[in-house]
């Protein structure tokens, strides 16, 4: 299984790569292809205004990629700060960080980022704003769980005793030992945020055409089922495998980062 996520990474890897190598055209029409299947012009066939469905897929996965890692970037830095800061400190300011934290984790993070979405508007900005901040929750209970175990540990308490900051406590002596729980995290966070972006795309609160996102382009095709059945299943198979490959990477990774692991 792991030579088959490597693998499944790799292939999308080198078409995001490729995609920007060869400046797809990806909302380019052409009338005569309207739904037509698999051909040599057209490996993966058209869609309904007969786009090349190979070209949007790779553009899709750009954007996809693209709002992944920002997400994950920013929500890992907010979760990990507000779970430090409520770790190390404890008392009121672990309660009421952690009573916020409860309020977001009380409503599924999709229904929340949904809400935000229809609030913000549509867009690829504000489908990040929403993603961002709805998404650091579980970076903050996963970091303020460890932090708590963590601060009274014997490196913590001689280094504080010696006068370090609480800064340099928290990025020097705490964090460093967080690293391997937060990649694992973060890999499962991608592919969260891939499927999000995917949903409210499909909503129509995400990536607004003519730009490509795989949401809406499952959204157009399920129109086409009957006629063109092409469209959605190559569609859904991509996102499938994408997802997939990367749950799969996470899992070796929790695998090999774990040292309760034999």
């Amino acid at each position: 299984m792991k030579t088959f996520a490597i693998s499944i990474l790799l292939f999308w890897v080198i078409a995001v790569l490729a995609g920007y190598a060869f400046g797809l055209q990806g909302n380019h029409i052409e009338l005569d292809a309207i739904l037509s299947g698999p051909s040599r012009q057209h490996l993966l066939g058209a869609d309904d205004l007969g786009r090349d469905i190979l070209a949007r897929i790779l553009t899709g996965v750009q954007v996809s990629f693209f709002v992944a890692i920002i997400v994950t970037v920013i929500t890992m830095a907010i979760g990990v700060a507000i779970g430090l800061i409520a770790g190390f400190y404890g008392g009121k300011v672990d309660r009421v960080l952690m009573k916020i934290t409860d309020i977001f984790l009380a409503f599924p993070g999709i229904l929340l980022a949904i809400a935000f979405a229809a609030v913000l508007g549509a867009g690829l900005s504000n489908l990040i704003l929403a993603l961002c901040i709805t998404g650091w929750v579980s970076y903050a209970r996963l970091t303020r769980g460890q932090a708590l175990s963590l601060r009274n540990r014997q490196h913590v308490l001689a280094a504080e005793s010696l006068g370090a900051t609480v800064p340099r406590l928290l990025l020097k002596h705490i964090l460093p030992l967080l690293s391997s729980i937060l990649v694992v995290e973060a890999t499962y966070s991608i592919a969260s945020v891939m499927i999000a972006e995917a949903s409210l795309s499909f909503l129509g609160l995400g990536i607004q055409a003519p730009n490509a996102s795989w949401g809406a382009m499952l959204r157009d095709g399920v129109r086409y089922m009957l006629v063109a059945p092409h469209y959605v299943l190559v569609v859904g198979l991509s996102l499938m495998s994408l997802i997939l490959a990367i749950n799969l990477g996470g899992d070796y990774l929790r695998d090999k980062l774990d040292v309760r692991v034999e």
